[in-house]
């Protein structure tokens, strides 16, 4: 398994600052571009191109906090983390609301998809805003959420840090929590803007 890591010369850590690391990113692949290829040959380009493929892989990896932490957890234990289906307690009302929303949605996206006259289509289009809108809004519970999180996975980084090597295994539990509820924030921002696209159409 490639060191993503290693690959964009970063600690292998919980938490990376997003604009360092962008500035890294930035910096290490400028001169492996493909547009900065035109002299090289053909093996050249390759190689470059490949390298470049590599860095984009740990760039995307690395730069999102779930991805970070299953690829720091897979580097770890030696293997991936794995998928629990069940929603944790704290998390059951919420999971409630965005499903809840997510199907009311659905269900006025079907009704919106049968109107055929110009005056129906209209007042679909004004009470789609009114479900964009509370889809907007459970979105941002979710971002402030999920900001909290955040804020407990730069917490966990600090204990990572100072922590021996030998006693970083008793961290791991709380960084495969952190990964798995990172997943389900992920999930839900991804239905609801996915239900705000479709309504804006």
């Amino acid at each position: 398994m490639t060191d993503y890591f290693s690959l964009l010369n970063e600690p292998r850590r919980p938490w990376l600052e997003p604009e360092v690391l962008k500035a890294k990113f930035l910096k290490l692949t400028a001169a492996a571009h493909p547009d900065k290829q035109r002299g090289a040959n053909e093996a050249e380009k390759n190689a470059a191109n490949r390298h470049y493929a590599k860095l984009n892989a740990a760039y995307q990896c690395l730069s999102e906090p779930k991805s970070r932490l299953r690829h720091l957890l897979e580097l770890e234990l030696g293997a991936k983390p794995k998928d629990v289906q069940q929603i944790p307690p704290v998390l059951a009302d919420l999971f409630a609301e965005v499903a809840t929303l997510c199907r009311d949605t659905d269900a006025f996206l079907t009704e919106k998809g049968k109107a055929m006259s110009p005056l129906l289509q209209v007042r679909f289009f004004e009470r789609a805003q009114e479900w964009i809108e509370r889809l907007n809004d459970l979105h941002k519970k979710l971002n402030g959420l999920r900001e909290k999180l955040a804020n407990e996975l730069r917490s966990l980084d600090e204990k990572w840090v100072v922590a021996s090597e030998n006693s970083r295994g008793g961290i791991l539990p709380k960084m495969e929590e952190l990964y798995r509820l990172f997943g389900y924030f992920n999930r839900w921002n991804s239905q609801i803007q996915e239900r705000v696209v479709q309504l804006s159409i």
